[in-house]
């Protein structure tokens, strides 16, 4: 193997890496549609809870604190979430 095309491997493979590093880097998060609210905390795991309690718990452990009473009235789900956020977060 000739040198010079072992000079020119060894220059383009740190090229290589710093290319899909700054392609990776412009990509989005996947967190949704801008100006959505914010999930809740990945402190726990929420994993199988409708949407309504992962929104209420999220509002619960928010800083400041926030709840929408409306849902809070009308929709259990949130409802539980809510209360099961702030008794949880209430003791940070």
């Amino acid at each position: 193997m000739p040198r010079g095309s072992r000079f020119r491997r060894a220059a383009i493979a740190p090229l290589f890496f710093l290319y899909a590093a700054l392609i990776s880097a412009c990509a989005g998060d996947g967190t949704g549609a801008p100006g959505a609210k914010p999930a809740a905390p990945q402190r726990y795991n929420l994993t199988g809870y409708s949407a309504e309690f992962k929104q209420g718990y999220g509002d619960a452990c928010a800083t400041p604190r926030r709840r929408d009473e409306a849902r809070f009235k009308s929709d259990g789900d949130y409802k539980m979430g809510w209360n099961d956020g702030q008794s949880i977060c209430r003791s940070r």
